[in-house]
């Protein structure tokens, strides 16, 4: 039987009509390298960053029952709050908050944050669900997922059907591309030492650094990212090479302006292959998603508006959503981590018995990988490396 289309790459990004398969590169690097091809320049955008972003919501609502997945960190409070002040605006039903709770997982409970958020929005309605197996990376719902569509595109595509499924009919909104957005771009150590008025130290090496020619900024952050992949010694040298090698190379593509760096962010090949995959997924459910922090219009209005960007988040985020949200979230240091909510019984059961079968020992020091998996929690970036091991365990066929 003839297998399914094989995706392409063109202007817009990966092919829907079949899901993205990882290589075995990519499924051990738990990363996908690479830029695509940038979209068709637009037409130039006059309005505020605020502005743009509230017709983001509009169009992707488009008269739907609107449902946020909210964290209660700063991207997911701010696209609640952009949507609730859209819906006032428009005399529509308040957006509701999608929370999920994740019981024994310290790091992941925002609780404090998350009620701060909704009482100062005034949102009446919050739906707050205890997820456990349904999260777990090979729970029952994953294994059913993986089984059903193979091998995809975060590892953690295989864990969203319980919620999507309770959401049928509605835009779903996600604060995605928040900490690419209003992160560490190239330009900020620039804006910084001129804020600073040139003080000699750090952020003037800083500044000059990003001034360096590519090759140059390329050798620098291979070299860094080098030193972070000692940090992953499941993985052969040739594969750290590689992966830190392809690294650099996309790092130091990223145009110098924040707003040539806002575009360079929307062409990485990590970002495209999640979000077509993710709206795949959610499409099966019957919802849509959009994720209104990396709308395209919103993008370039915040480039123009802000061309060389913020000294830190917390600017970018008062200077954006100051007067929707309270300035204590906007500030706020603090983040939590959902790596554990992912590595539940299931995939901590396997990862103790796993046999060494089903990774390609060229790309994967095998020795290595068993010890990090018996360390305990399984590090997250072998994510990819579990379902395909757990795939292999079952006999299952490797989908094209």
């Amino acid at each position: 039987m003839e297998g399914p289309a094989p995706c392409r790459l063109d202007n817009i990004g990966w092919d829907m009509t079949t899901f993205y398969r990882p290589t075995a590169f990519e499924t051990a690097a738990c990363w996908l390298p690479g830029l695509v091809e940038p979209a068709a320049p637009a037409g130039a955008v006059r309005r505020d960053p605020l502005d743009e972003l509230k017709d983001a919501v509009r169009r992707s609502s488009d008269g739907r029952p609107v449902a946020v997945t909210f964290s209660g960190g700063r991207d997911s409070s701010a696209v609640l709050a952009v949507a609730t002040a859209v819906s006032r605006e428009d005399g529509l039903p308040d957006p509701v908050p999608v929370t999920f709770c994740y019981p024994g997982v310290a790091e992941a409970d925002e609780t404090d944050w998350q009620e701060r958020v909704v009482a100062h929005l005034g949102l009446s309605t919050w739906r707050r669900l205890t997820v456990e197996d349904e999260n777990d990376l090979l729970g029952r719902e994953a294994q059913a997922s993986l089984l059903r569509r193979g091998p995809l595109f975060p590892a953690t595509m295989h864990v969203k059907d319980a919620m999507l499924r309770g959401l049928a009919g509605r835009v779903v909104l996600t604060g995605e591309g928040g900490d690419e957005v209003f992160g560490d771009r190239r330009a900020r150590a620039l804006l910084r030492t001129a804020r600073e008025r040139a003080r000699p130290g750090t952020p003037r090496r800083a500044a000059l650094g990003s001034l360096l020619p590519a090759p140059v900024r390329r050798r620098r952050e291979h070299a860094e990212v080098r030193r972070s992949v000692a940090a992953l010694p499941w993985l052969t040298g040739a594969t750290g090479e590689r992966l830190a090698d392809a690294i650099a190379r996309d790092a130091a593509a990223e145009p110098l302006s924040y707003a040539g760096g806002l575009r360079w962010v929307r062409r990485r090949r990590a970002g495209r292959v999640f979000l077509r995959t993710y709206g795949q997924v959610a499409a099966e459910h019957d919802v849509v998603l959009a994720h209104p922090l990396l709308d395209d219009g919103f993008l370039r209005s915040l480039g123009r508006r802000f061309p060389w960007g913020f000294t830190d988040r917390t600017a970018g985020m008062r200077a954006v959503f100051g007067p929707l949200l309270p300035d204590a979230v906007c500030a706020r240091s603090s983040k939590a981590s959902f790596n554990r909510a992912y590595l539940g019984s299931a995939t901590r059961e396997f990862a103790a018995r796993w046999d060494g079968e089903g990774v390609d020992p060229e790309l994967v020091d095998v020795d290595a990988l068993r010890a990090a998996w018996l360390s305990g929690y399984p590090p997250g970036p072998t994510s990819l490396l579990l379902q395909q091991a757990w795939l292999a365990s079952v006999g299952a066929p490797v989908p094209p």
